[in-house]
């Protein structure tokens, strides 16, 4: 079989701090790489430029897997590695993406793992790892539905999974990782307000009480995140409370528009 063409496509909005480690890992396996920029202010443009990116200049979407969909849609290699700026392949990934998209088969669609980085250490229990997500998709079999922020692509057809992890540096600070609660629980009280939610005793109890406390309990403890120390209990702690942070704002915006 000849050799697959594998285009690297991103969604990107002020990734200074992470774009050129994230490239730098697939500069030998991409035969593109294709960049959906949310009109970055800071170097984000420049450092793709060095990497030959194809950046398309794009507006903001509150729902980011849309950007990532106009990058999908706009690559041109026979495969498509989706990838977030803060994550890294390992040289093992990478060999083995080589390895599989040159391969005759009749898999449209691979799961890889994620190491996912909390604070100070790769998290290794609740729910954290392996943490498989739909990356690897050939071109035309894979979207994103674009309808959740934590929703996976859909592939046409069969989907296999790799053996090496996918390195996400997601939360290298608390600072970090409150920014993007702040935006996930704006997301979810947006949601609430969509489905129309009532208001009411129950409802209350339930986002502000019985969720938080459920959470906390099945990350912590059914998923057993009290191995991962500290930053264990400080995950499975803030994944609680995601909750009523999210309900609070859908009642404030709701009752109390701006």
């Amino acid at each position: 079989m000849r050799n697959a063409k594998l285009s690297v496509v991103l969604a990107t909005r002020n990734e200074a701090e992470n774009l050129a480690r994230c490239l730098e890992s697939v500069k030998g396996i991409a035969g593109e790489i294709v960049i959906a920029d949310e009109q970055s202010t800071d170097k984000t443009v420049d450092i793709a430029q060095k990497y030959n990116a194809r950046i398309i200049s794009v507006p903001h979407s509150d729902n980011f897997h849309v950007t990532k969909n106009i990058a999908i849609d706009s690559a041109s290699g026979d495969w498509i590695l989706q990838l977030d700026a803060d994550e890294v392949v390992s040289p093992g990934l990478s060999r083995e993406i080589k390895s599989v998209i040159t391969r005759q088969s009749s898999v449209n669609g691979y799961w890889i793992n994620r190491r996912n980085w909390f604070l100070v250490r790769f998290l290794t229990k609740g729910g954290q790892y392996p943490d498989p997500t739909l990356r690897l998709y050939r071109k035309g079999k894979g979207r994103l539905p674009a309808q959740d922020v934590h929703e996976q692509a859909s592939v046409d057809g069969q989907a296999g999974h790799l053996k090496y992890d996918l390195l996400h540096y997601r939360d290298t600070s608390f600072e970090k990782y409150l920014d993007g609660f702040n935006r996930y629980s704006s997301f979810i009280a947006d949601q609430l307000q969509q489905r129309q939610l009532k208001f009411g005793i129950w409802q209350a109890l339930n986002y502000l009480i019985a969720k938080p406390f459920l959470v906390f309990i099945n990350i912590y403890f059914r998923h057993r995140g009290y191995v991962d120390g500290t930053p264990g209990f400080i995950f499975a702690l803030y994944s609680g409370l995601i909750y009523p942070v999210a309900y609070i704002k859908f009642w404030q915006h709701t009752k109390y528009p701006a």
